[in-house]
């Protein structure tokens, strides 16, 4: 890998990771297309690469997640759950909807890693999950209801289908939005919860995924690409989350299952 090759990794990433037609997809695409090896080092790029959509993140919605952040943190409201400050029963959602996908990626760490040996394969899987998956949320569901509205089972819910995007893999914007759709959610709302408790989970990712980054021999001629997947990665992450959201409110997610089921037919027959 080159540090041109980690300057587009990085671009694909920020573009997609929110936007709901598989990150991880089109960053596997883009794997094969500049003929980089599906190795070890190519997975831990892909997972700490996410980090720096994960600073995108937290630049964006830096007004939300810190007050959920410090009225969660404040144990002593849990004495009554009914009284909760809005922010706290975000907080806590997010905290619920988070443990399905933790669990799931810590049990099936090493399949999911498995699968990234077949990146074409794998990137087609994600695609059609995600066209299935958004086509679903689009015919099937009402959303009609707020953010204010969700309660603990719909975030329980919400969260099982994030276990979508671990295995077999899907998007997982894709499928969080889907999830909050499926609940009764509207389009923008849905998406703020799932951009919110993407973070725990792409922090713990990250996090794990660091412990064999800094065990790697070649660490010192890997950390210039990952600084420059990581950087370019949050700079377009950030207008692509301000993008989606404005589009959102206006329109439906059909325009990102055709195209994932185009994409992921191409990718399918060129594997």
């Amino acid at each position: 890998m080159t540090l041109l090759h980690a300057l587009l990794l990085g671009v694909i990433q920020g573009l997609t990771e929110f936007i709901p037609v598989s990150s991880t997809a089109h960053l596997l695409i883009g794997q094969k297309l500049l003929g980089i090896p599906a190795d070890g080092a190519m997975f831990s790029f892909l997972v700490i690469v996410q980090l720096g959509t994960l600073v995108s993140l937290f630049a964006f919605y830096w007004k939300d997640l810190a007050p959920i952040a410090r009225v969660t943190l404040d144990l002593r409201g849990l004495k009554d759950l009914g009284g909760l400050a809005p922010e706290a029963k975000l907080g806590w959602y997010i905290i619920i909807a988070t443990i399905p996908a933790l669990l799931a990626g810590y049990l099936l760490k090493d399949a999911v890693e498995a699968m990234f040996q077949q990146p074409m394969l794998q990137a087609s899987i994600r695609l059609f999950s995600a066209a299935i998956l958004l086509t679903l949320a689009e015919l099937l569901t009402k959303k009609n209801r707020d953010l204010e509205s969700m309660t603990w089972l719909d975030a329980l819910v919400i969260g099982l289908f994030q276990i979508i995007a671990v295995f077999p893999g899907a998007s997982r914007s894709g499928t969080t939005i889907s999830g909050g759709m499926f609940r009764g959610l509207d389009r923008p709302s849905a998406a703020r919860f799932a951009f919110l408790m993407s973070v725990p989970v792409m922090l713990a990712a990250g996090g794990y995924e660091l412990l064999d980054v800094i065990q790697m021999p070649n660490l010192g001629e890997f950390l210039p690409l990952l600084a420059v997947g990581f950087v370019t990665a949050a700079i377009v992450g950030w207008f692509a989350i301000k993008w989606l959201i404005d589009y959102l409110s206006k329109r439906s997610l059909y325009v990102f299952a055709v195209y994932c089921a185009i994409v992921g037919t191409i990718v399918f027959l060129m594997r």
